[in-house]
């Protein structure tokens, strides 16, 4: 069954990265380039803001993952530019790095987990955690104020024109790397309910529930824990 979750979240993140590839290479050649100032309009602005916010949180997690900065920029760079193609890319890589006892124990937790830790992380480990909780917190609000500016002055999303060719792609690459916070809530949650009520809210309100998730996770952690360990569950924070 364990083998099975490896092979098969290696298996979706791998069509889910064809499925954006496939999807940026039409739009692009149906529909141009996508640097152009009459796509920005006020509700494509926002979906960037949601979508850099959900980028941020998965950038925290390839930032510790990575062995050293050099790496770890590289990464930061393709996920800013290239997005979920960069998500499914390293989730998959991930995957493929683990070893067969690995596999065999818990794939996700192996997968989150990084082998060496950065220097100065100890040292820095309270001004992490208040750092991320500020982060986080701060960032919740900017989505819920883009949100709620958004609304009141171009009204409700909901309607045939601001759906375009590249919104459509936008969205598309947003909920990609959804589900890669969905896994990651799935896993972290004790229950399937608990973890179906935060999918929902994640589908619904995107990086306004991620936020309001980490910091609900750091606030569940003693604060002379590292910072980390927000990332896994309760039964492997040994």
């Amino acid at each position: 069954m364990i083998v099975s979750l490896a092979i098969g979240l290696r298996s979706l993140f791998t069509v889910l990265g064809c499925v954006i590839t496939a999807t940026l290479i039409y739009t692009i050649a149906t529909d141009g380039l996508p640097f152009r100032r009459e796509l920005l309009t006020p509700w494509m602005a926002a979906t960037l803001v949601d979508f850099y916010i959900n980028v941020l949180a998965i950038g925290a997690w390839i930032v510790y993952k990575e062995s050293n900065w050099i790496s770890a920029t590289l990464w930061l760079v393709l996920l800013v530019c290239l997005g979920s193609i960069t998500t499914c890319g390293y989730i998959v890589l991930q995957f493929l790095k683990l070893s067969p006892p690995e596999s065999l124990q818990d794939p996700i937790y192996f997968v989150l987990l990084r082998h060496q830790n950065k220097d100065g992380v100890e040292q820095k480990k309270k001004f992490s955690f208040l750092a991320a909780r500020v982060l986080f917190s701060a960032l919740g609000c900017l989505m819920l104020g883009t949100l709620s500016y958004t609304l009141i002055t171009d009204g409700s999303p909901f309607r045939r024109e601001v759906l375009t060719p590249w919104m459509e792609a936008t969205l598309v690459d947003f909920y990609i790397n959804v589900v890669a916070l969905s896994v990651w809530v799935a896993y972290k949650e004790s229950s399937w309910i608990s973890a179906v009520f935060w999918i929902v809210l994640l589908i619904c309100f995107g990086s306004i529930t991620t936020c309001v998730y980490i910091v609900r996770q750091l606030f569940h952690l003693p604060s002379q824990d590292p910072v980390y360990l927000v990332l896994f569950n309760c039964n492997n924070r040994t």
